[in-house]
């Protein structure tokens, strides 16, 4: 390991005479990482959907019908006030809501700026202390006269916590099993191309070859396996993802009000990811192969 220039070479000497072992590991590694890569991004922005939603658990909307009376919706904010667990009522006019819409939906605005009319429903956000007063107050207001309708993300937030862990578990899973295949699939590699130098192997430890300089160089193959594994994988994930968002993206931010994480700020923790889980499985691989060799 002294010697990071020769070992190098003799690494890439010893995978240009095993291109196909070389390359079938790459692209083994590469697949592994593309499906983590796609599990992560999945991860990290259904997260964001369920942050973005979880600010308003502690708020219920409640939507007033069109054509109601000023005293029947000062009824049902005294109402509202007088529920237990209720912290603040705030009366939400349908020009404000609109405003709102506006700034939720950031460079999608423009959308709305040709409407007739304002579709939007006057209606009082209620904050409220915890859960439990929540979903007290979400069935109270639902029955009250000139009450449309009762907005409360529980139900919703409940379920992308699921998915969440879901997708969460389901990543584990597949990077355990698939950094497995992918240690096992570079530690035959490296045992072929140990085959093939087992008498220059042999004559190198009877000269005094030290352990060490005897792994530097299959180690180092493993290294560069893993880390263009890593490169391309990294490519392939932003170029899906990055086609993803230009399909979806706009609709996601218009139907949910949240916009999808930066592909540009997912693709270098990616990176990250991938060349320190790529570097590892090439060492892994290298160490198991060749460790028999030398304890002969």
């Amino acid at each position: 390991m002294s010697r990071p220039g020769y070992n190098l070479r003799q690494a890439f000497s010893q995978m240009g005479r095993n291109k196909g072992m070389y390359f079938t590991s790459t692209l083994a590694i590469t697949a592994m990482m593309l499906i983590l890569g796609l599990f992560f991004v999945a991860f990290v922005n259904v997260n964001l959907f369920a942050a973005s939603i979880e600010k308003d658990y502690n708020v219920i909307q409640i939507y007033l019908k069109e054509g109601n009376s000023e005293e029947v919706n000062r009824g049902i904010e005294t109402a509202l006030r007088e529920s237990q667990g209720v912290d603040e009522v705030t009366y939400v006019s349908k020009d404000e809501a609109l405003v709102t819409l506006k700034q939720k939906w950031g460079e999608n605005a423009y959308l709305l700026e040709n409407l007739p009319e304002n579709p939007l429903p006057e209606s009082y956000m209620v904050y409220v202390e915890d859960k439990d007063a929540a979903n007290s107050l979400a069935e109270s207001a639902a029955s009250l006269e000139g009450v449309e309708d009762v907005v409360f993300y529980r139900d919703t937030i409940e379920k992308l916590a699921q998915v969440s862990h879901f997708i969460e578990m389901g990543s584990l899973i597949a990077m355990a099993f698939l950094v497995i295949v992918s240690v096992i699939i570079v530690a035959n590699t490296i045992k072929l191309t140990v085959f093939n130098r087992e008498k220059e192997i042999g004559i190198m430890k009877y000269l005094g070859a030290t352990d060490w300089f005897v792994r530097a160089p299959f180690i180092w193959g493993g290294v560069i396996v893993g880390m263009v594994s890593a490169f391309i994988a990294t490519g392939l994930t932003y170029l899906i993802y990055t086609r993803i968002v230009r399909i979806i993206g706009s609709d996601i931010a218009r139907i949910m009000s949240v916009t999808v994480v930066p592909a540009d700020f997912l693709v270098k923790n990616v990176l990250i990811i991938f060349l320190c889980l790529g570097i590892s499985i090439g060492v892994c691989g290298s160490i198991i192969s060749i460790k028999k060799f030398l304890d002969r």
